[in-house]
């Protein structure tokens, strides 16, 4: 039990701030050497992401008539990571990525990107300037989020930013093209569940869901309330540190 808490504390706190929840998780759960990592609870700690980001913004999705440009362009957002990450589970190559090294440099290079992006000036409003190619740029940088360390968050943080959107519309969109990442992937597993015919739900699977989303929608939440007194710099330096404590275990 107190691994499956510790990992949804880590899922829901790590998947929307832009410090890469994978890379994280990853970390964690062989630093601790968990035992609890398979299949029905990866699909636990995602759902609970998935359901904390639809309730909060519960309004904007159930307001379709006057929001549907917006979906449609968040769903276009979302194809080509969908279609990427599709690619490396079937190539069999996300374990190429996963390794001490890759998530190290990965963070350091991508906070820095984080930095520079966070120093452009504010000329764009989501609500005026959000076009579909505009959604598409985003779409096309969140590919990089497959690689541990990057961050989905951070990556589509950084694409509006650099877009001169405000901090506050690019977060909103990163967590908008959360919605269909979220579903793909959860529906990718279990598809899988299916075929192998584990349909075993516990009280630990639930357990993973209910603090995945509870730390998930409070991460949502005060992150918002964070972007309209701070700047991204508190994260950049954590991101810098971190990664290098990574890079001189893996080299050491």
């Amino acid at each position: 039990m107190p691994e499956i808490i510790i990992l949804s504390i880590v899922q829901g706190i790590t998947e929307f701030l832009p410090v890469s929840s994978s890379a994280h998780l990853i970390i964690i759960s062989k630093y601790f050497n968990f035992s609890n990592e398979n299949l029905t609870l990866d699909i636990s700690l995602h759902l609970g992401s998935l359901l904390a980001i639809i309730i909060y913004f519960k309004k904007d999705l159930f307001d379709f008539t006057n929001n549907k440009n917006l979906f449609f362009k968040i769903l276009i957002s979302s194809i080509p990571v969908i279609f990427f990450g599709f690619l490396l589970v079937k190539l069999d190559l996300l374990d190429y990525l996963r390794s001490y090294k890759v998530i190290g440099w990965s963070t350091v290079i991508f906070g820095i990107l984080l930095y520079l992006s966070d120093l452009i000036k504010v000329k764009k409003s989501l609500a005026i300037n959000f076009t579909y190619g505009s959604a598409l740029y985003i779409g096309i940088l969140q590919i990089l989020s497959l690689i541990p360390g990057v961050s989905r968050s951070g990556i589509t943080i950084t694409a509006g930013r650099f877009l001169n959107f405000s901090r506050i519309d690019s977060t909103k969109i990163s967590f908008l093209i959360s919605i269909p990442t979220l579903c793909a992937v959860s529906l990718y597993n279990i598809f899988n569940l299916f075929l192998i015919s584990d349909f075993n739900v516990s009280a630990l699977n639930l357990t993973a869901t209910i603090f995945s989303l509870i730390f998930s929608y409070l991460t949502i939440k005060y992150f918002f309330y964070f972007l309209k007194r701070f700047n991204l710099t508190i994260f950049v330096i954590y991101r810098i540190i971190l990664g290098i404590i990574i890079l001189f275990y893996s080299y050491s």
